[in-house]
């Protein structure tokens, strides 16, 4: 399968170790990644922040870059990133009248998918062949959780991963206190919100928390770091893309 890959605008600057690992799995599994020249932001951050005219822009280059007949599928490895790809691009624009725009963007939503649900429904997959010798709890993120309801995909993975321990986060349904610019606009409620993300993971007692988006990581990251605490926090497929051969280091 041809597969084109969204870094995302986040992984791309900061976390580039995030998109290399999806490259590596798939290549692994026998597909072909392409990595689309010239993508940018999916325009998440204008819609969430309610600057909807200002993201048409954005948006649309965001189809025109992604809506090639030359690949099968699209992957993100961000559950926030899919979630305004499939249920924000599409009703944004149709509401500024951008209707055969609005249609171009569904069609690109259609076949646009996050890591666990391209491995799981579209490969058929549970068991990718990793090897990852580390206790683990996972952080299931708001717009992965909610919005697009990717459900145990990320465990089941997890689980099938030689020799990793997979320890259940207490009170994982709860937002760590990033999305986006509400960290800066209520930045006490997020450090509130955080504190008790940082208190359940040390309470693991676990070497990684994981979560399928790089911003979530992020917050959680420097909580535990703030805290003192030596638990690292390590992408999804950063795990799924380490084996015996080419195991993961910090």
């Amino acid at each position: 399968m041809r597969i084109a890959l969204l870094t995302t605008c986040l992984a791309d600057a900061m976390h580039p170790r995030v998109p290399e690992a999806v490259q590596t799995l798939l290549r692994r599994l026998g597909h072909d990644v392409v990595v689309p020249p010239g993508q940018t932001c999916c325009g998440q951050m204008h819609l969430n922040t309610g600057y909807a005219r200002q993201a048409v822009p954005v948006v649309r280059h965001h189809v025109e870059t992604f809506e090639s007949a030359s690949y099968d599928v699209a992957v993100v490895p961000s559950g926030s990133c899919v979630g305004s790809i499939r249920h924000q691009h599409g009703s944004a624009l149709r509401r500024l009248g951008h209707e055969g725009l609005a249609d171009r963007a569904d069609a690109v939503a259609g076949r646009t998918f996050e890591l666990s649900e391209l491995l799981v429904d579209v490969l058929g997959l549970d068991d990718v062949g990793a090897w990852f010798p580390h206790r683990v709890t996972y952080h299931p993120t708001c717009h992965s959780l909610r919005m697009i309801r990717v459900g145990d995909k990320p465990t089941t993975l997890l689980r099938a991963v030689d020799d990793l321990e997979l320890v259940e986060l207490p009170g994982q349904d709860q937002c760590c206190g990033f999305g986006g610019t509400f960290a800066l606009k209520n930045s006490g409620t997020s450090t509130a919100m955080l504190e008790d993300k940082v208190a359940a993971v040390s309470s693991t007692r676990s070497v990684v928390c994981t979560a399928g988006d790089s911003s979530c990581l992020m917050q959680i990251g420097g909580g535990l770091s703030r805290a003192g605490d030596p638990t690292r926090t390590v992408h999804l497929a950063e795990i799924l893309a380490s084996t015996r051969e080419r195991p993961w280091s910090p």
